[in-house]
């Protein structure tokens, strides 16, 4: 049998990880064993970050409806609790984006979670 020479292969292999390092900084955009260190790492912070991204914008979701409720003579769990017992199913993302546009229907439902709160209904 005839001797298999590697050499295509690797280079193919080297040229996507430096396809990958594309835009990175020094040295680490054009010698690979600095490109493949750096694109592992990246891949292992691009895996945990998408996981991070999900609760960073959920506190961001309650940061934005505390406030805007607070300016209503609320706070946000009195709120939380008084759209639960008016069985009001919005989630935070949608519930931050009306308070962020100024809805009036944001008004709406913080006057209901009012009078379930007081137990008027």
């Amino acid at each position: 049998m005839a001797r298999v020479k590697r050499g295509t292969t690797v280079k193919q292999k080297h040229n996507k990880i430096l396809a990958r390092a594309k835009g990175y900084l020094g040295r680490h955009h054009s010698t690979y064993r600095a490109a493949r260190e750096k694109t592992e790492k990246a891949g292992q912070y691009a895996y945990r970050d998408r996981r991070v991204k999900k609760r960073e914008f959920r506190g961001l979701w309650i940061v934005r409806i505390n406030a805007a409720v607070r300016n209503n003579g609320l706070t946000y769990s009195q709120f939380m609790n008084g759209l639960k017992k008016a069985g009001v199913n919005l989630d935070r993302k949608v519930l931050a984006q009306m308070a962020y546009d100024n809805d009036a229907n944001f008004v709406k439902l913080i006057d209901t979670a009012k009078r379930f709160i007081a137990g008027d209904k």
